[in-house]
């Protein structure tokens, strides 16, 4: 294995690592900070039952489901934009991880959508996602790594080389993050929908 493609196995591993690591991180972070809190209802369980951990993890996880339910209201989106334009912009690739995220929830609030497309490189089909397009009919082509959608290449693409895939967002992102595990199916719509418009146009 070449240097530049050790370089690039490890990126790409340490972009799938570094949410789950932060993730848990931060969970026993704010486990600690509560444990004092709950310590004296600890102290009325049995010993050998790890009371202040299971209360102090089963607070934080309340506080979480508190946070999401709040997020849903039309109070706590606004104050949820709020922070988002004062503080978590200013973070290097939130913007993208938010951008993702919602819309493997399928939630894009009105916003753009990255379009799943196959496009033509070289000899080949790479799925990727359609982030802007140019006046002249040319696409900005974003080209995810495998088996991470965080990271890739930018292309820029001619009209011709880019066949877009009507299939949901999700579905693109699990085939990408599957090591290509799915790729038929949207190879398998693009025939689809190029057929149709071949008939059209002999109509």
């Amino acid at each position: 294995m070449s240097r530049g493609s050790l370089w690039n196995t490890f990126v790409t591993g340490a972009l799938v690592l570094l949410p789950v690591y932060l993730t848990l991180l931060l969970l026993l972070k704010a486990m600690g900070a509560v444990a004092g809190l709950v310590r004296p209802l600890a102290s009325l369980l049995p010993e050998w039952v790890p009371a202040e951990r299971l209360i102090s993890l089963l607070a934080v996880l309340g506080v979480c489901v508190l946070v999401g339910g709040a997020t849903r209201t039309r109070a706590g989106r606004a104050l949820g934009e709020r922070l988002d334009k004062a503080f978590f912009e200013r973070l290097p690739g939130y913007a993208l991880f938010r951008s993702l995220t919602q819309q493997v929830a399928g939630k894009t609030d009105g916003g753009h959508v990255w379009q799943p497309a196959l496009v033509e490189l070289e000899d080949a089909l790479v799925p990727a996602f359609v982030i802007e397009e140019f006046d002249d009919g040319r696409y900005t082509i974003f080209v995810p790594s495998v088996p991470t959608p965080l990271a890739g290449t930018v292309y820029v693409l001619s009209r011709e080389r880019v066949h877009l895939v009507e299939v949901p967002f999700k579905q693109a992102v699990k085939a990408m993050s599957q090591w290509g595990s799915g790729a038929k199916d949207l190879v398998a719509a693009m025939e689809r929908e190029s057929g149709a418009a071949r008939g059209a146009d002999a109509r």
